[in-house]
């Protein structure tokens, strides 16, 4: 038995256009949904955390299938035409464009290992090895602070004077109680003042800073130990990564012509 020549075109345009046809998740109306645009929509979901799974899969042309047929609805009322739909899919159109560029840009320059342990060192290198807890009272002149020094050095309460007089709303409630902290998280002159006295001693002569005239006291003092490099390379890493990218995009800036 024979196929008739006209049966057996027809069986060789149905396998010509299977390829095509599997491009596809539907065909909506006449107009084919494209499998990419399944693909791009699963790998979306997947990256803000769902599984991806045969069901995900159904959900994803589902939801396409419904879109495929509000968009048909759309253009047949004209709605692609209005102005302002116009520029808001311009600014999507541009917005998706922009994030491939900066993803892109991100995955080409990747820090190396040896930038990331370059920064670390940097910034255990600022935070300095060693915190201090103090005491101060801040007053708004240098007269009233050497008073206050002086009534301290004759047996008067550092924390009632604190509470009393100092200006600071933060600590002086607490009686001057700064807690904790790394010198380099204070004022320059604050922390240089702080960081020549030992454990237990108290500034002979009122500090000056932007605030007002102080009077410092250190309890005391401990070592600190940087967090290991494991612990915080994840953020070193998005950190220099956001500085090549703004440098990337100030360079841009920087070469195009504004008018």
């Amino acid at each position: 038995m024979t196929l008739k020549k006209s049966h057996l075109w027809v069986l060789l345009a149905a396998f010509a256009a299977a390829p095509a046809f599997a491009q596809n998740i539907a065909v909506v109306n006449g107009t084919p949904i494209p499998k990419s645009r399944a693909d791009a929509l699963v790998s979306q979901l997947v990256k803000q955390g769902q599984q991806d799974s045969p069901q995900l899969q159904q959900a994803v042309r589902e939801e396409l299938i419904n879109r495929e047929i509000l968009m048909q609805e759309a253009i047949r009322e004209g709605v692609p035409s209005q102005a302002d739909v116009k520029a808001q899919v311009a600014v999507a159109q541009q917005t998706v464009v922009l994030r491939a560029l900066i993803e892109k840009f991100v995955k080409d320059n990747t820090p190396t290992d040896a930038e990331v342990k370059a920064r670390y060192d940097d910034l255990v290198k600022q935070a300095g090895g060693r915190e201090y807890h103090l005491h101060h009272i801040l007053v708004d002149n240098e007269q009233q602070a050497k008073d206050l020094i002086a009534k301290i050095k004759a047996g008067a309460s550092f924390e009632d004077l604190a509470k009393q007089y100092s200006k600071d709303p933060g600590s002086g409630k607490n009686g001057g109680d700064l807690d904790w902290a790394n010198p380099n998280s204070y004022v320059p002159e604050f922390a240089a003042a702080a960081e020549k006295l030992q454990k237990g001693q108290m500034t002979d002569q009122p500090v000056h800073t932007q605030f007002g005239w102080h009077v410092i006291r250190v309890d005391d003092i401990r070592d600190i130990a940087p967090p290991p490099l494991d612990t915080v390379k994840t953020q070193i890493v998005q950190q220099i990564q956001q500085e090549k990218l703004q440098a990337f995009e100030e360079g841009l800036r920087k070469q195009a012509k504004v008018q």
